[in-house]
């Protein structure tokens, strides 16, 4: 019998993946209508979530195996959870074709191991691996660490080996690599959020105080008008996705997709708007100025929650002429930001003026800087009709209402520019003007691109980073009382909760976690033991060290840098340098054969690269116990259907083994600084595999003595779990690894595990399901819902209210919850000023306010708006990148990448189902442009920028605008970033070929959405 695509995926979302239906040999009705009796028989069900993007859906693994001893369960039936609150039984194609990847005929079997100058893989014990990978670390930490630097200050750090821990991993193996690493002295630690949402981060958490997506997913259908700009959420979150289609069915919202590409979700918006690729920021300082010049504003909600009214220092300015903040410095390329403050009283609390007639309080400013950006302007820069333009402009305003609310959706099309913590920045600064943070169906709601990258960013595996969004101390904090008191940011007035303020308590229980009863107050609870920074070990950094030869050894743990890092041939030129290379990973990488010669996708010659290299297998997801965090901040307890196959190991006890056998060295011939190794505590009952459960209670924190009230009452008994921070303190007398996770496991049991659907609110709370931090809250910033005095501005959509004696409501309150309104204490609590920052201090490198500047590769060759600051003038960039940046004259198109429903990355490619639906590597070009050069479809095509070249099929498509920039006509050529030379796929180029070697100013995260491209036609 015949059935076509979405009949297929039908069947694999709803019954068997279609792989099993296919090997069973039934025509599709008859294996539908015996599906649930063949599962069900001796089989187990395990829930479990899915593996890819940060929906979390939820899953049913289904395994043989009645429970008898000694036998083996396998995985052999998927389906989707109906109970999950997001997913409601529904998975993407992606994820009803899960069983193919965990049973994917690819997999990794055993430890195997490439000789420098070998062709060939050969197979080693684990035993042999984990020896010789523990020598080889140890032997480049002796050689290289660095007890004190150049002034005499102690810095304990080692920086050439790096790890990279992936985005897939649970919560707990991400937890456990942290205290691995930084008890080594480890610097390069990292993990994918620096190639994907780093700018989020970074971004969001400057506006409002974290980092996080804002609202949830479920939040979604709340809203009146959906933007999705900066992402294709149709294409990336099938999903959650489901939710923007809810708010136009059931709220009557309107949807509109603003994207350089006429793509999935545009197919199924009320409106398209064409933008040009990375000019994000013109068009929307042009939406903030309409809003201002038409009155479109919540005057209220701006008064109350945002800091519009707070003055600034005269000696601030912007010069429209340079296209500079004042502070510049053009030889390092850095802002003295000390004018980008506010001015204060005698007290040191910002001066306001409520009237907002002061000329430089924020409002003030903020008008003044945003005036440039007319219709006209925004279209000359954009490319945007100013007919569709203006039509956001009034959607968007008319949320500035109480009963009415926009949110805004986006990924990695607006985080993956050297600006792109400012387009996000920008968009943040358009709701607080409408009102529509901490909001139901409002929000910035960043739409994280893997299961668990907002987990592992929560964790701290970023090179700078303290797990909970503490910082790294630096070595010019020499002492852990300079640390603290640069740390601790004191109120900008007088009834400001500024959470913040807690950060000795967060760091000292933090340290307590790591290093036990080593950790004391006289050695100023093991300060010294960590590691401190002279400048960020990024991603692009540690690229650069790999290449100029001073990086030794790299462990890639479930990360494929090779096609993940931009600029594959300098990654490639790098790798061929170290002394030697791990990758742990259920599957075959790139990274891990990037000696290999695979033609003219990976041309080389083996015999020239000295490497050792690795290949350890490990566990996927579904045979792993564990945590991961999806977009809204859920900690989703997941459980292990099945043990690794073959010789696979759980990574916990692959990095446990490594770590234990270094320790075990040290601990036999002695070398570099090794008291932070041997002082870790490792209580664990199985040394060599840590569990799950173990590991979550260590993160949450337990009570290390008695804790009593100010009255001697106890309060949590000695070794009795936490059950929120406010329990934390600077004593020494508790511990909590991840701060912000504290209250996830307590006495009650493991809340990560919850399972009750209920949503009494109607609105999607659903707060009896898993657990979100902090503390269980669905909506942050939900003190903003309400004014002033504690009322709802829209009573129908109440998340708190003040009572007369605490906040209460439909969400826990993201606010002290005893604080009357009366005292005055702003909504964002994790901000020192309480306000929603229209105007930011001094937490980005690049600016108080966004201003646009062209990508390093603009296809205009100009700046339209100040000519002689072209690009960001603080982003970082190494001379020998900008050499490799191409022209307009030579490469007269834009190259931006996008990812497809049917693929995930890199790792799908090891799937038969989803190489059978998307075999082929391709990209997509306008007809226009495809009649210039003489394409046709399915032609072969070589595409090429500075750096390298790839070659793909054509797909020519109206979907790609050919728009009018300053004059001039801009091609726009799409390139899915799917694809390598492993898997089941057919054999294609990494993508990254092409892209430069420079990221966001504020993140690193790198460009891979505008850059310069030539295309040709290689054959019909």
């Amino acid at each position: 019998m015949l059935f076509n695509r979405r009949q297929f995926f039908k069947i694999c979302a709803g019954g068997m993946a279609g792989t099993t239906v296919a090997t069973l040999g039934f025509a599709p009705n008859v294996a539908l209508a015996q599906t649930r009796q063949y599962k069900l028989l001796k089989s187990k069900e395990t829930r479990n979530n899915c593996t890819y993007c940060s929906v979390g859906c939820g899953m049913l693994l289904y395994s043989r195996g009645d429970g008898a001893k000694n036998a083996i369960s396998s995985i052999f039936h998927v389906e989707g959870d109906p109970d999950h609150p997001v997913s409601r039984g529904s998975l993407c194609p992606k994820g009803a074709g899960v069983l193919d990847y965990i049973k994917s005929e690819n997999r990794v079997k055993y430890p195997e191991y490439r000789a420098p100058g070998s062709d060939t893989w050969q197979k080693i014990t684990w035993e042999d691996a984990i020896d010789r990978i523990a020598r080889l670390m140890k032997a480049d930490r002796d050689k290289n660490f660095i007890e004190k630097n150049a002034k005499g200050d102690t810095v304990n750090r080692w920086t050439t080996t790096g790890w990279l821990v992936t985005s897939a991993a649970s919560n707990e193996t991400g937890w456990l690599a942290f205290k691995i690493a930084r008890a080594m002295g480890m610097l390069t630690l990292e993990t994918q959020a620096r190639v994907c949402h780093g700018p989020s981060v970074s971004s969001l958490a400057a506006t409002f105080g974290r980092g996080a997506m804002t609202n949830n997913w479920n939040d979604i259908k709340n809203a009146n008008v959906v933007i999705v700009m900066g992402g294709n959420s149709a294409e990336a979150h099938p999903v959650g996705f489901k939710w923007a289609i809810e708010a136009k069915i059931n709220n009557g919202a309107e949807l509109i997709a603003i994207d350089p590409r006429f793509q999935r979700t545009a197919s199924v918006a009320d409106k398209y708007v064409p933008i040009r690729s990375g000019s994000d920021i013109t068009f929307l300082l042009g939406v903030i100025n309409y809003l201002i010049t038409h009155d479109e504003v919540n005057h209220d909600y701006l008064l109350t929650h945002s800091n519009a009214s707070l003055i600034v220092r005269e000696d601030f300015n912007f010069d429209e002429n340079s296209g500079l903040f004042s502070g510049y410095n053009a030889n390092d390329r850095k802002y003295d930001q000390s004018s980008w403050a506010y001015q204060t009283d005698a007290n040191g609390y910002a001066l306001r003026d409520e009237t907002l007639e002061h000329p430089y309080c924020v409002w003030n400013l903020l008008k003044k800087h945003v005036s440039r950006y007319t219709p006209e302007v925004v279209n000359n820069i954009t490319g945007t009709p100013t007919d569709d333009f203006l039509h956001v402009c009034k959607s968007l305003a008319s949320t500035k209402t109480n009963d009415r609310a926009a949110t805004f959706l986006y990924a990695l099309g607006w985080t993956q520019h050297t600006y792109g913590t400012q387009i996000i920045r920008t968009a943040a600064m358009v709701q607080l003007l409408l009102g529509n943070i901490g909001v139901m169906g409002g929000g910035i709601n960043a739409l994280r691109g893997h299961s668990n990258i907002q987990g592992l960013t929560d964790v701290g595996l970023l090179s700078n980073r303290l797990p909970a969004y503490l910082d790294l101390p630096k070595d010019s904090q020499i002492t852990l009382e300079q640390y603290l008191a640069e740390k601790t940011p004191k109120p900008l007035g007088p009834s400001e909760v500024n959470f913040w303020g807690n950060y000795p308590k967060f760091f000292v229980s933090f340290m307590k976690s790591m290093y036990g009863d080593k950790a004391t107050k006289d050695n100023s609870w093991g300060f010294d033991w960590l590691p401190k920074w002279d400048k960020t070990y990024d991603v692009l950094q540690f690229s650069k060290m790999m290449r100029d030869g001073d990086a030794n050894g790299f462990i890639c743990e479930g990360f494929n840098p090779l096609a993940a890092f931009p600029d594959k041939n300098s990654v490639r030129e790098g790798l061929s340098k170290l002394k030697f290379l791990v990758s742990i990973d259920p599957m075959p990488t790139e990274t891990a054969e990037f000696w290999k010669n695979y033609g003219e996708s990976n041309d080389v010659d083996p015999t020239a690269i000295q490497t050792e290299v690795f290949r350890l297998p490990a566990n996927c997801f579904a045979e792993e116990d564990g945590t991961i965090v999806n977009s809204s901040r859920w900690l989703q307890w997941h459980w292990s259907a099945a043990e690794p196959p073959f010789d696979a190991k759980h990574d916990p006890e692959i990095i446990s083994r490594i770590f234990l056998r270094i320790k075990e060295l040290y601990q036999e011939e002695g070398g570099a600084y090794s008291d932070p190794i041997h002082n870790l505590v490792w209580d664990y009952k199985k040394p060599e595999e840590p569990s799950a459960e173990e590991l979550a209670k260590d993160y949450n924190g337990r009570a290390l003595v008695d804790l009593k009230d100010a009255n001697g009452n106890v309060l949590v008994k000695k070794g009795q779990l936490l059950s929120g921070f406010s329990q934390l303190r600077d004593d020494g007398s508790t511990s909590s690894g991840i701060w912000i996770f504290c209250g996830c496991w307590t006495e009650e049991g493991n809340l990560m595990a919850r399972r009750d659907p209920a949503d009494p609110s109607g609105k999607g709370i659903h707060s009896g399901w898993a657990w979100a931090w902090p503390m269980n809250r669905r909506v942050l910033y939900n003190r903003a819902s309400a004014d002033r005095n504690g009322k709802p501005y829209d009573p129908s959509r109440m998340l708190i209210e003040w009572n007369g004696s605490s906040w209460a409501g439909n969400d826990i309150p993201d606010f002290t919850a005893t604080l009357s309104p009366e005292k005055g204490a702003g909504a964002f609590i994790m901000n020192n000023d309480g306000l929603g920052g229209l105007f930011c201090l001094n937490r980005l490198v690049d600016g108080p306010f966004p201003e646009h500047y062209e990508p390093f590769e603009t296809p205009i060759s100009t700046n339209p708006l100040h000519p002689q600051q072209v690009s960001s003038p603080a982003a970082r960039v190494f001379k020998e990148d900008l050499e490799r940046l191409g022209n307009a004259d030579q490469f007269p198109y834009v190259g931006t990448t996008y990812s497809i429903t049917e693929h995930f990355h890199f790792w799908t490619q090891h799937a038969r189902l989803n190489a059978i639906i998307q075999p082929e590597q391709f990209i997509e070009i306008s007809e226009h442009l495809a009649n210039q050069k003489g394409i046709g479809l399915g032609d072969t095509v070589k595409i090429s920028s500075n750096r390298g070249y790839i070659k793909a099929k054509a797909v020519v498509t109206k979907r790609m605008p050919t728009l009018t920039v300053n004059g001039k006509e801009i091609e726009t050529i799409g390139i899915p970033i799917v694809w390598g030379f492993t898997g089941q796929t057919k054999k294609g180029f990494l993508v990254n070929e092409l892209t430069p070697h420079l990221g966001d100013a504020n993140s690193q995260t790198p460009e891979y959405k505008t850059f310069l491209v030539n295309v040709e036609k290689v054959s019909a």
